[in-house]
């Protein structure tokens, strides 16, 4: 039984052709770090470095490569934005869709002085704007929101929440771990300020390894959350004030580096339009499949144009982890079981405690997969 991988909110699966060449090239043939030599070889690493840069402000319509920070992932890009934002007496706004990327650093905030509210959101995950602009304060420093939920797949409306955020002079941070290489998004117009990525979803990079671009105001407002050895004014032990050293200490996941630059070159060439519209025509067939199928729930919405392809189902009257396991074991099909680290989103869907089965679909998703998906659904939700 061939294995069905049907897991891409989680990490995709195949990755982009040239990723493991690229990694294993820097491991074999490279082997330097960057900023702490000037023999060729490290300097091949540091354009690799700079072309990485480069190809995610192309793609995410930033004008700033120095602004474009390299972290070890989105959580990891997050957590730089709050802690290295927020002060005693600060509020923020999220929705009650986020990721625990965003809730429990919050929670963590809050023994400082910090606040928060949630925007409520509608029973299928969408953010209710005009309430959002009545939770604004005067002390609120920031909005941070999850562009599409890892449960329900709706797609927030990034461009209204971001003039919101301008007319009030909010900082907003756009949590892209679900839409980034799925969804186009355009910093500039969108009017974000920060935008955090993981190298290893939509992006279709290794593991351990992702992206956080910063506006230029924001990023001069930050103060860095690690601070250390950057290979460059090495003459003091204050950390420098530049970008992109300011928040990249350390000897960077060169391999990773690598493996992300050649991914997101992959990405680039094809256009992220092209992989949103493939994939909205594998929800297409997959919500017109499960149209037709009873006993089960879908927390979220049933128009594919208006979300990822993510979706969370419910089986009432059955063990939703008994329904993952035998998915795997009698189809071969791969899905995420739980509440996806979002009891939040769950609450708000109406599925918390006991979560659901989540089926998502990327890069190496075919039509014969969703058929496959549908027809082990219909057997299972029948018994």
């Amino acid at each position: 039984m061939t294995p069905i991988y049907l897991d891409h909110a989680a990490t995709s699966f195949p990755k982009a052709p040239g990723t493991t060449e690229a990694m294993v090239h820097y491991l074999t043939q490279v082997g330097a770090s960057v900023n702490r030599g000037v023999y060729h070889s490290a300097q091949q690493a540091g354009l690799v470095c700079l072309s990485l840069r480069e190809t995610l402000c192309e793609l995410f319509h930033h004008d700033d490569p120095t602004c474009c920070l390299l972290t070890p992932g989105a959580t990891w890009g997050i957590n730089l934005v709050l802690r290295g934002l927020l002060k005693t007496g600060d509020h923020v706004l999220v929705s009650s869709m986020e990721h625990n990327a965003v809730m429990r650093p919050l929670r963590q905030l809050e023994a400082f002085g910090i606040t928060f509210d949630r925007i409520p959101c509608d029973g299928d995950g969408y953010l209710d704007l005009s309430a959002m602009e009545r939770l604004i304060r005067p002390n609120t420093r920031l909005v941070a929101i999850s562009h599409s939920s890892n449960v329900s797949g709706a797609v927030q409306d990034a461009a209204a929440i971001g003039r919101i955020c301008r007319a009030h002079g909010v900082y907003f941070l756009l949590d892209g771990a679900q839409t980034g290489g799925h969804w186009p998004i355009d910093m500039q117009a969108m009017g974000i300020s920060a935008l955090a990525l993981p190298g290893h979803k939509g992006l279709l990079g290794p593991q351990g390894i992702g992206a956080l671009l910063l506006s230029r105001s924001l990023a001069e407002t930050l103060s860095p959350v690690v601070t250390g050895g950057t290979g460059s004014a090495s003459h003091t032990e204050y950390q420098p004030d530049y970008l992109p050293d300011k928040f990249e200490p350390g000897t960077p996941n060169l391999p990773g580096i690598y493996g992300l630059e050649a991914a997101v070159r992959f990405v680039a060439s094809r256009g992220i339009e092209a992989f949103r519209k493939e994939e909205q025509e594998l929800s297409r067939r997959f919500l017109d499949g499960l149209k037709d199928i009873d006993r089960i729930h879908l927390a979220g919405p049933w128009d594919h144009r208006d979300r990822t392809a993510v979706f969370s189902l419910d089986f009432p009257g059955q063990d939703n982890a008994e329904i993952a396991w035998r998915l795997e074991t009698e189809f071969g099909i791969l899905t995420r079981c739980g509440l996806h680290c979002a009891p939040s989103a769950h609450k708000t869907l109406g599925t918390f405690p006991h979560g659901t089965v989540r089926f998502s679909f990327g890069f190496g998703t075919t039509e014969h997969h969703i058929d496959s998906a549908l027809e082990a659904i219909r057997i299972l939700s029948s018994d």
